[in-house]
C-alpha cells in the first residue's frame, strides 16, 4: 500500500494542471482576497535581496518578488509545476524532491537572506527539511512559512495526523490529495528542533472574516 508521503507527491502529479488555472484565474478567495498578500508582504518586511521559494508551484510569488528586484530561486518537485513557471519567466527553477533536498542531493544554492514556504509543508516529517534549509541561509537569514491555521481546520480533532483534501468546490478533475495536520505547538516544535527560533507570528484575516485564512510564521536561526 502506497505511503501517505508517496501519495501526497503523486496527487501534485495529477493535479499540477488544475493547480496552474486554479492560481493563475483567481479562483481560490482566500489566497486573492488575503493569503497572497500576507506572505508577499512578510517576504518583502526583511527586506531580502536574495530569496529561495520552496515548494514554488508555477512560480507566482517568484514573479512577484522578481518584480521588485528580488533574486528569486524557485524549487519544487513537480516537473509539470516546474516547467509552467520556467515557462511564465520564474527562472531559475529547480526540480527536487524533499527527500532530496532534505539529504542535500540537489544543488540550489545558498546564503539566502530568507526562504519561503507557502502551504508547502504538507508531509509528516519535515524537521530534517527544515534543518537542511537552516543549512542555505546566510548569517541573520530567515524562514517565512505560511500554512493552514490549525485551529481553523481542527474540526474538533486537534492532534497530528494525516488528513484529506478533496478539492470541494474546486473546478476540474482533481485527485484527493492527503496532507499532515499538525497543532501549532507541532509547528514550534519542529522549528526549534530544526534549529530555529520563531520571531513572529501572524493570522493573515480579511476584515470581513470573522477567523482567520492562515498561520504565518516567521523563524531565525537560533543564535
Amino acid at each position: 500500500m502506497p505511503s501517505p508521503e508517496s501519495t501526497l507527491l503523486q496527487s501534485w502529479h495529477q493535479n499540477a494542471e488544475a493547480w496552474i488555472e486554479a492560481i493563475r484565474s483567481g479562483a481560490i478567495d482566500s489566497r486573492l482576497k488575503v493569503t497572497d498578500q500576507a506572505i508577499l508582504l512578510a517576504v518583502l518586511g526583511r527586506q531580502p535581496g536574495r530569496v529561495l521559494d520552496l515548494g514554488c508551484g508555477e512560480g507566482w510569488l517568484l514573479r512577484a518578488l522578481t518584480e521588485r528586484g528580488i533574486e528569486a530561486i524557485g524549487v519544487d518537485g513537480s516537473a509539470t509545476l516546474v516547467e509552467a513557471a520556467r515557462r511564465a519567466g520564474s527562472a531559475p527553477v529547480n526540480l527536487a524532491s524533499y527527500d532530496e533536498l532534505a539529504e542535500a542531493k540537489v544543488d540550489v544554492g545558498g546564503d539566502y537572506d530568507l526562504i519561503c514556504a507557502n502551504f508547502a509543508l504538507l508531509h509528516q516529517d519535515i524537521i530534517p527539511l527544515l534543518a537542511a534549509m537552516n543549512a542555505l541561509l546566510a548569517p541573520g537569514g530567515a524562514l517565512v512559512i505560511q500554512t493552514l491555521h490549525p485551529w481553523v481546520v481542527a474540526a474538533g480533532d486537534y492532534q497530528d495526523g494525516w488528513r484529506e483534501e478533496m478539492f470541494c468546490g474546486f473546478k476540474g478533475q482533481w485527485q484527493p490529495m492527503p496532507w499532515y495536520f499538525r497543532t501549532l505547538s507541532s509547528w514550534l516544535n519542529a522549528l526549534d528542533m530544526a534549529g530555529f527560533q520563531l520571531v513572529g507570528l501572524q493570522e493573515p484575516q480579511h476584515p470581513q472574516s470573522p477567523v482567520p485564512q492562515s498561520l504565518l510564521l516567521v523563524a531565525e536561526q537560533r543564535r
